[in-house]
């Protein structure tokens, strides 16, 4: 069920993005930003379900806290100078740790009450909810602790926002510069939704990431090809992932333009 719902999460989410480049072909637009937003409502919807929207905030903060993370990779820390001074970073660092377990704790007590309360029969189908099962299993030694739901909720995070977003900015730039790759890549990811729903599920973070990876490229495959605009400059940044420091400035071109002009 939650595979189903993620796979339906991702379609609906790319076809908003596609009916929002309509309209847009021969004109310049920033791609890492577009799949940004693509992907924040995408696992959003996918890992809160109906709290989607009380989801902005916490993917808000944990935004904040990979570029902090990020920017403090190989500061070598001393254990007991730490204990009792802390740099700037660290102190928002632990700031945004506490913001994002109190909104996920919020979230967590709703699903709970509508089950006490009786408006629902279990926590949900999506990511936290399954989640929220595992962190009140009857049985202590398959329970989740609340560490361990903090840290399946970064991973997603991470995994199916930053992860992804960065792949297909990078992909759609690759194939900007290299145009004859573009038609094999969109044969070869010819969308087909069932497909999607199999595979190992050793990693749920690595198959929600291929999967929604998949499935955008093949619907935006299918209606674009990409010109690298003149005012992109290439200039890669480690954040936690590669992101490119000025954005990716693309220039669509719809394929069915061509289909038309043949009929």
């Amino acid at each position: 069920m939650f595979w189903q719902n993620m796979t339906l999460a991702v379609i609906a989410s790319v076809e908003t993005v596609l009916e929002k480049w309509k309209g847009q072909e021969g004109k310049e637009i920033e791609v890492f930003g577009e799949f940004r937003l693509l992907t924040s409502e995408v696992i959003s919807r996918t890992a809160l379900g109906s709290n989607y929207l009380e989801g902005e905030e916490i993917f808000a903060m944990l935004n904040k806290l990979s570029i902090l993370l990020n920017r403090n990779a190989f500061m070598t820390r001393i254990p007991f100078i730490n204990k009792y001074w802390k740099t700037a970073d660290l102190i928002e660092s632990d700031k945004l740790e506490k913001g994002i377990q109190e909104c996920v704790m919020n979230i967590v007590r709703k699903i709970e009450d509508r089950v006490v309360n009786g408006e629902a029969d279990n926590f949900g189908n999506d990511f936290l909810g399954l989640l929220v099962s595992a962190y009140r299993d009857s049985d202590e030694k398959n329970r989740l602790s609340l560490e361990d739901l903090m840290g399946e909720c970064k991973t997603f995070y991470f995994a199916g926002q930053e992860t992804v977003t960065s792949l297909l900015a990078w992909v759609v730039f690759l194939l900007a510069v290299h145009k004859r790759f573009a038609e094999g890549i969109a044969k070869a990811t010819k969308y087909n939704a069932a497909a999607y729903l199999l595979g190992p599920r050793s990693c749920i973070g690595m198959t929600f990431a291929t999967t929604e990876t998949k499935i955008a490229l093949s619907m935006i495959l299918q209606r674009y090809s990409f010109n690298l605009s003149p005012a992109y400059v290439h200039s890669p940044t480690p954040v936690i992932t590669l992101r490119p420091q000025h954005g990716i400035q693309i220039i669509l071109e719809s394929l069915h333009k061509y289909t038309e002009a043949k009929d």
